[in-house]
């Protein structure tokens, strides 16, 4: 005796599909590569602290921009993960820091959904006597098991008077957040 199993989706333990077929015998392979990947953009400067970045968030709008996926969701600067796996965080950051200051831009992550760590920052420095303008980029791999409790959001610190991170102007991006997927956790 036979057996027949007929399905028109596999999925794995997360209910991501892997497998799926169009019913006249097409199969596809949905998990190869990389699976997701995303960009949200500050839209305006940031010119006092904030914790977290909560505001002037938005999903990168750039000519030709395109992501992978769902994408990421954003809420009060919170992130949250679409899918479970290895995700990059990426930030891109241009700051300005007036003479003796230092401006900051933190990675934080969370496990628990509640206690959040910081892991990487960017910094910008003004020196004794002008302003410093700096960019620079940071990278951390989290490793994203359960999308309920595992998330990231960003923190902006000691920004005095006439310092900045800068945000978008006239189209052109100067401090952005990427999230790709690289595989399975």
């Amino acid at each position: 005796m036979s057996s027949i199993l007929k399905v028109n989706e596999l999925q794995d333990a997360g209910g991501n599909t892997i497998l799926s077929s169009d019913g006249a015998g097409t199969v596809t392979q949905t998990r190869t590569g990389i699976t997701g990947a995303d960009q949200f953009i500050l839209t305006a400067d940031i010119t006092a602290d904030q914790d977290p970045i909560s505001s002037n968030l938005s999903r990168q709008d750039g000519t030709g921009f395109g992501k992978v996926g769902t994408g990421m969701t954003q809420s009060s600067g919170v992130f949250t993960f679409p899918e479970t796996g290895i995700w990059s965080i990426k930030v891109s950051f241009t700051g300005e820091a007036i003479a003796n200051d230092n401006v900051i831009l933190y990675t934080q992550v969370t496990t628990d959904n509640s206690t959040y760590t910081d892991v990487v920052y960017c910094a910008s420095s003004g020196d004794g006597s002008s302003t410093g303008f700096m960019t620079a980029a940071t990278e951390y791999l989290f490793d994203v098991t359960n999308t309920s409790t595992h998330k990231v959001r960003f923190k902006a610190q000691s920004i005095a008077s006439g310092s900045k991170i800068k945000g978008q102007d006239t189209g052109v991006t100067y401090t952005s957040f990427t999230f790709i997927r690289l595989g399975d956790t």
